[in-house]
């Protein structure tokens, strides 16, 4: 069976880059019939908070990315604790002493030797006295896996056949020196437990993949399949990081878009697939293959969520909204032809109002001023309201009579006045909403 899994820190809210990882490990696993675990990766007991966990469901419930079953780091402590133990009887792993200064100055001298900054496994030329001394002097030290000093091979199911020579890379810490279990072991020993087959995200994480590629088969296991999509850019290519704050998945949500405009989006973007509107997560699912998929820094613009969300809200039916629509007060009989009006005519539901407004309150009027005796002789020639769908052509057809006007300027400067605003909705369909005789 298919397992895959998202696994968020609860250390703030999720934005773009951290929904791309959660979709596409989701749609591997919808596709396949399997199992969706949301993984909460709450280790950190400083920096967790419990608020961040419920606004992660909140977010993911909001766009339809429902999980079978969530985990909780915090709660399995006793396993990385047990897979810490099974390392060091087989001498991978080593407790090591140095203070981030001296670490610093390590690498530094590494820099101006042209030599790569990695971890010099000083720590395993120590002796049980010299141990004890730095114990008395600094506290506890952190704990290191020992890597093969050989190449770590992997196919990729995104970038294709990966190599990464270990010696290269620093013994990772696994434990840190306050008793802190990091990602990098707990994700191991929740993926070989949890039986996790399929594992997409950030190719920021090609490294970390290849130290615990070792970490699973010095733990007896064998690795997931690896997969690892670009990272996200601002439309021009510049870094996304600097903007996150203002990309997470609730201001998304409170800016009016709509869920499957966002997975719309986020299932395609950076493949060689167009980004199509999909009306479901069964059908997204149904499309994707992490195949198409490349390496190259992906260009994300929050601004092509919009127009995807105007199409989306275009083809929703009445009782899609019907909530919102009473909630603006728009009675019963005149819901639908309400929302057929409104719904070609916005971007986001946010702009419903508005439209409600105008058909209730009526529009102020947008008249030039060689319109002005025109406009008021025709909405004198209007009568009161109720009106009908054919009161638009019979109001203009008895104005052209009286005035002489006919074409563009019959119309325009009627609707102009009639609505405040240079084009809309068909007319027929206006003057069926509203609820006041326009007036100047």
């Amino acid at each position: 069976m298919t397992v895959t899994r998202f696994a968020p820190s609860p250390t703030g809210f999720i934005h773009v880059g951290n929904l791309r990882t959660a979709l596409m490990n989701h749609l591997i696993a919808k596709k396949a019939g399997g199992t969706f675990i949301l993984r909460i990766d709450d280790t950190d007991p400083e920096r967790s908070k419990q608020e961040y966990v419920d606004a992660i469901q909140e977010d993911l419930e909001w766009l339809g990315l429902t999980w079978d079953k969530i985990e909780y780091q915090s709660s399995r402590l006793d396993r990385y604790a047990a897979a810490a133990d099974e390392l060091r009887a087989n001498g991978r792993f080593y407790e090591a002493f140095e203070t981030p200064t001296e670490l610093d100055l390590k690498r530094k001298k590494q820099l101006n030797m042209h030599l790569p900054p990695v971890y010099d496994r000083a720590a395993l030329n120590l002796s049980d006295e010299e141990k004890d001394k730095l114990r008395a002097e600094r506290g506890q030290g952190v704990w290191r896996f020992k890597l093969d000093h050989e190449r770590i091979e992997w196919t990729d199911g995104i970038l294709g056949d990966l190599s990464i020579d270990a010696a290269s890379v620093s013994d990772p810490v696994l434990i840190r020196q306050d008793g802190q279990v990091l990602y990098t072991i707990a994700s191991v020993v929740d993926d070989t437990d949890m039986g996790v087959t399929h594992v997409v995200r950030g190719s920021d994480h090609v490294t970390n993949t290849a130290t615990q590629i070792q970490i699973m088969a010095a733990l007896g296991h064998s690795a997931p399949s690896f997969a690892h999509h670009s990272l996200l850019t601002g439309p021009q290519g510049e870094a996304l990081s600097k903007r996150l704050g203002t990309l997470a998945l609730r201001d998304l949500r409170e800016a009016g878009v709509q869920p499957m405009a966002l997975l719309s989006q986020m299932a395609r973007l950076g493949s060689s697939q167009p980004v199509e509107l999909c009306e479901s997560i069964d059908e997204l699912a149904a499309g994707f293959d992490l195949d198409h998929f490349g390496s190259a820094p992906t260009k994300f613009d929050v601004e092509d969520l919009y127009p995807l969300t105007a199409r989306y809200l275009h083809g929703l039916p009445l009782a899609a909204v019907a909530d919102q629509v009473a909630e603006l007060g728009v009675p019963a009989d005149l819901a639908e032809g309400f929302w057929n009006v409104a719904r070609a005519n916005i971007t986001t539901l946010k702009d419903l109002p508005g439209w409600w407004e105008l058909f209730r309150d009526g529009a102020t009027p947008l008249v030039d001023d060689e319109d002005r005796d025109f406009v008021a002789q025709a909405f004198d020639m209007l009568p009161d309201p109720p009106y009908s769908a054919e009161t638009w052509s019979e109001w203009t057809k008895a104005v052209k009579e009286a005035t002489g006007r006919k074409g563009k300027g019959l119309f325009m400067p009627l609707r102009k006045a009639v609505t405040g605003l240079q084009r809309g909705p068909e007319m027929a369909d206006v003057m069926t909403l509203l609820q006041k005789k326009p007036t100047l």
